[in-house]
């Protein structure tokens, strides 16, 4: 699992996520994008590359870590992965 925020220093978090999914290796790995941004664009363009889920980071820290704990137990444990693909 990828938790990705869009505001990153060099590269855009959607060109990231662009990256990501165009790499066979990496295409089904799940990515949530995690950020502060309230921009609706910024949802749809992450969901029409193929995020699969927008959550947004909130402000306080305990909350901020209660969340990714929340997204780590539904990813990790509760979500069922796409079976592996033989050649």
């Amino acid at each position: 699992m990828v938790l990705l925020d869009l505001k990153l220093p060099k590269v855009d978090g959607l060109e990231v996520l662009r990256r990501l999914r165009a790499d066979q290796r990496t295409k089904l790995l799940p990515v949530v994008i995690l950020t502060s941004s309230t921009e609706e664009q910024d949802r749809i363009k992450g969901y029409d590359l193929g995020a699969n889920s927008y959550v947004r980071k909130p402000v306080d820290f305990s909350q901020f870590i209660d969340a990714v704990r929340q997204l780590g137990l539904y990813w990790l444990i509760l979500n069922e992965a796409p079976p592996v693909r033989r050649s």
